[in-house]
């Protein structure tokens, strides 16, 4: 299977937010579907997060999207669209020690996301894909479908906009 992964457009967010689930717009998402489209198949499912920053996006390659919450960042919870330094500082100390298992309060930790990403990934049956999603679940995905550890996982880096093509 060819995947095509891209992460949505800049979100128009206050720098220094923390935001997952926390739903925002984004930057020019015109631009980046035509700078994306000629590298597309045309007959791929196109799968979105139903988060406007990559549903705008998706529905600009695409005139049927599919939406799968499963391709929705991590929610931190209670810290979603708070500044990260005003969040209490023994929490983030907790969440730095354990990232893979700590769970924000009202949120999922990493290897819960982890593990709906990879749901996700089972279902799919097409020969090519476009996935819209974040950064996270892109990382979780990579991590799955090269077998990385979750240290090389995590330090995975998608850049606002960008496409990247993967056989499965």
């Amino acid at each position: 299977m060819r995947v095509f992964l891209i992460r949505h457009p800049k979100p128009l967010i206050v720098p220094g937010t923390c935001y997952g689930r926390f739903d925002v717009d984004c930057e020019n998402p015109q631009a980046i579907a035509e700078r994306l489209n000629p590298s597309l198949p045309n007959d791929a499912p196109v799968f979105s997060s139903p988060s406007l920053r990559a549903k705008r996006l998706a529905e600009l390659l695409s005139p049927e999207i599919h939406i799968d919450a499963r391709l929705s960042e991590i929610d931190f919870g209670e810290w979603e669209g708070k500044k990260w330094d005003s969040i209490d500082r023994k929490s983030l100390d907790a969440w730095a020690k354990d990232i893979f298992h700590f769970t924000p309060p009202g949120g999922e930790s990493v290897a819960r996301m982890r593990e709906r990403v990879i749901a996700f990934a089972e279902s799919l049956q097409s020969e090519s894909v476009v996935l819209v999603t974040h950064a996270g679940v892109l990382r979780a995905l990579v991590g799955h479908w090269r077998g990385l550890s979750c240290d090389e996982w995590m330090k995975l880096d998608f850049e606002f906009g960008s496409l990247t093509r993967i056989d499965v």
